[in-house]
């Protein structure tokens, strides 16, 4: 299989049809494996993944580490290749807690300085600030990474999570490549005004949740214990009636998997894929063999017929559940 690029926006680099999000080999979902993260992550650049995507809080910089080691020990022809995308401002205590954003000009510096190290490159590809720091202007932020780039430590300005204002006025600062932020079939509050706004400014989206965390990838039953410490046993969407809501919509979208001899991991990156040459999804495979898995959705044709049955299963709003908790809700670009 030849990997399939896209356009990260109309000033950042070609990028795989496909990015690799690397949360969940650090932190929110439970154990992971250290040298199969490190393995997966080989597996990927050497399927033609050339995005990377990371942030300074996750693990609390043991993430980022990890990347920097898969970097390290990965040839040079797929190491050159790869593109690595950071988030940071998100501040968090010595137990894990969270204590809110810092997007000051000094704190993005600061945080860069300890990115580029745990990461050992010389550069970070995009810099993005995680979530609004509502005490900072988005144009001072944005401003100091345009510094960053002046300097060489940064290549392109990115987004996260932020609402179509917000967007215009960090656009109208410093050129931005990219929004990331999440999207998915259950997930598509981008579509009313977020996603006219960065087409019409030529900024692309990396969607992350292309799989609500696992919710819409087939593998979560409803029987499925969660550890404490993993996200989703907080989350609304995996909580009682809401669980077995969302995942009577996964057992509808089965059956069109079924009817197309691929799975529904699968046809759930496929339909994202399907959204437009400007939207990469991030898979958050954990392990080699969910990457795999993943990556056959660069082979699933999807066409108006089944496109159709997608939407008659998984209308629009039929989720149960936000995505987050209610505490955290505020922070976010899309409902």
């Amino acid at each position: 299989m030849t990997m399939p690029t896209r356009p990260l926006g109309t000033t950042g680099p070609q990028v795989s049809a496909l990015g690799l999000g690397c949360m969940g080999m650090s932190a929110l979902y439970g154990d992971a494996d250290r040298a199969e993260s490190i393995a997966t992550i080989h597996a990927a650049l050497d399927a033609g993944v050339t995005l990377l995507d990371t942030g300074d809080f996750y693990g609390m910089g043991h993430n980022e580490l990890l990347i920097g080691e898969a970097l390290r020990s990965a040839p040079a022809e797929l190491r050159e290749k790869a593109r690595v995308s950071v988030k940071f401002g998100a501040l968090r205590g010595p137990d894990g807690e969270w204590s809110g954003f810092d997007g000051r000009p000094a704190a993005v510096k600061n945080f860069a300085a300890y990115s580029l190290q745990r990461l050992g490159v010389d550069h970070i590809d995009v810099y993005r600030l995680s979530r609004l720091d509502p005490d900072v202007p988005i144009e001072e932020t944005v401003g100091a990474i345009a510094e960053l780039i002046e300097k060489g430590h940064v290549r392109h300005v990115g987004l996260s999570e932020v609402r179509a204002e917000t967007i215009r006025r960090a656009a109208a600062t410093a050129p931005v490549t990219d929004l990331q932020i999440e999207y998915s079939l259950i997930s598509r509050g981008i579509e009313e005004a977020i996603l006219p706004t960065t087409r019409e400014l030529g900024i692309s989206i990396t969607a992350y949740g292309v799989l609500s965390r696992g919710l819409i990838s087939g593998h979560f039953t409803r029987d499925r214990q969660l550890a404490a410490h993993d996200f989703r046993a907080h989350s609304p969407r995996f909580q009682g009636d809401n669980l077995r809501h969302n995942l009577d919509l996964v057992d509808a979208l089965r059956k069109i998997a079924e009817r197309k001899g691929v799975s529904v991991a699968q046809i759930a990156i496929a339909w994202v894929l399907s959204r437009g040459e400007d939207i990469v999804p991030l898979v958050g495979a954990r392990t080699r063999e969910r990457l795999t898995e993943s990556l056959g959705a660069l082979d699933v044709t999807l066409g108006e017929a089944d496109l159709t049955a997608i939407e008659e299963a998984v209308p629009p709003g039929a989720a149960a559940g936000d995505r987050y908790p209610t505490q955290q809700m505020a922070h976010l670009g899309s409902e």
